[in-house]
Parts: C-alpha cells; structure tokens; sequence
C-alpha cells in the first residue's frame, strides 16, 4: 500500500513540471499555397473498344482486328511498342431483361488500350487513326511531365515563401514581427482533381467509372488563341503546393 501511495505523489509532483512544458509562446500560424505552370512533355490516351455479336468468337474477332489496326496506326507514328498497353478485356453476354435473361441480345467484347506519346503533334493524327480504325471510346487524355519532382520541389518552395509573406503582413498589421519558425508541413501537392474514366471493371458507359490518380490537372484555354483548326488544345499543366508554418512572435 505504502509503495501505491508513493507512486501516486510522485506523478503528482511530475504534473506541474510536464504541464510548464506547455509553449505558451506568442505565436502566428498560416497557410501558402502556389502554384507552376509547365507545359506537358508526355500524353497519356486512353481508347476503348467495344464489338458485339450473337457468336462470341465473331465479336471476340472484330474487337481483335480493330486493336491491331490501332497498333499499326501507332507504328505509323513511330510510336514505340513499350508505349502501348492493353488491359481491362471483358466478355460478357447480355439480354434486353438481364433479371430474366430473355431476348439474348449478343456477347459484348470490350477493351481498352493506353498509348503514351511524347510528341504533342503525334496527338492529332493518332485519335483520328484510332476512331477510323474502329475505336468507340476515348476515355481520357492526360498530361504530364517527366520533371513533375522539380516543379513540385519549385512550386513548394514558392508556398513557403507565400506563406512567410502572409505573416508578415498580418503580424505587422499589429505592431508585431515574426521570428523562427516553429513548425512547417506540407499539406498537400499535385491536383486536386482526379482524372475520371468512364470504366468501372464491369460494366461499360458513360458516368460508371472510378478516379484514378492523374499527375497533373490541365489548365483550360490559357495558352490557346481560340482559332485553332485542332480538336485538342494543350496548353499548359499545373503543379501545386501548399504548406502550413507556424512562426513565432515578436514585439
């Protein structure tokens, strides 16, 4: 019992000493956020090919032969073979009522391929080769940059600086100045929205599908005259940063 007591005095005795640890220090915190524009270096697209018929090998058939002219139009364009993927294939039978299974409409065949480019003139030419070929579907074309590290490295920094400059301000507003930093954290970087697609796995259509992690976010019309004959304006990306710092106060 005596070695109870003893115990409970002595974490008495530390409360005080760990409660003074508290930093009741004058202090400001805010926020920085920035942002780079860079204009893209690789393209990723994203076809889809759909084929039916009432024989599954027919259909199963069709949608090979519109693949491979897709990949020959993409040899046309020296497109290398590494920058060409297949994936997602599916093959299923489907009725007018799927609850009863009657009217058997046919088996659908679906599949997709990603063709990567580097060459933003390889772009133009390669949609129409895939739609002539046969292609039903263009899921999405996103935009990257192979120095994604170095632009988000450069739009991180310039946070930081936005956010000193945003405490400045504020603590001279009252007579104040900011001394060292006390805490820094990054609170988020890259694209705040997500590349949508139209594929979920199982099923094939338009608002069924899933987000996948896109690097970067188009910025829309920004470097585009308005009379471009093209159906694709690229224009630039952005690479966003923002951070969280806490500086100290001083009088």
């Amino acid at each position: 019992m005596k070695q109870v007591f003893a115990l409970l005095a002595v974490l008495v005795l530390a409360a005080p000493s760990a409660w003074g640890q508290f930093d009741d220090r004058p202090k400001i915190s805010v926020s920085g956020e920035a942002t780079v524009h860079v204009v893209p270096d690789r393209i990723v697209i994203r076809f889809g090919i759909e084929t039916s018929d009432l024989e599954m090998t027919v259909a199963k058939q069709n949608n090979n032969d519109i693949l491979r002219d897709v990949i020959a139009a993409a040899a046309e364009l020296d497109i290398p073979e590494k920058e060409i993927q297949t994936a997602q294939l599916s093959i299923r039978p489907q009725w007018r009522d799927a609850q009863v299974q009657s009217s058997f409409i046919g088996y659908f065949v679906r599949n997709s391929v990603t063709i990567t480019v580097s060459d933003i003139a390889t772009i133009e030419p390669l949609v129409t080769g895939a739609l002539e070929a046969g292609v039903n579907y263009i899921h999405g074309i996103e935009y990257e940059t192979t120095e994604l590290k170095t632009h988000r490295e450069e739009a991180r920094e310039l946070a930081l600086l936005a956010a000193k400059e945003k405490a400045e301000k504020m603590s001279a507003a009252l007579g104040q100045t900011i001394g060292r930093p006390i805490s820094i954290a990054e609170t988020w970087s890259g694209t705040p929205y997500p590349r949508w697609s139209s594929w979920d796995g199982a099923h094939w259509g338009y608002g069924g599908g899933g987000f996948g992690g896109g690097q970067v976010q188009v910025q829309g019309g920004s470097t585009s005259s308005g009379d471009s004959t093209e159906t694709l304006a690229v224009g630039k990306i952005a690479v966003r940063a923002a951070v969280a710092v806490t500086f100290e106060l001083e009088d």
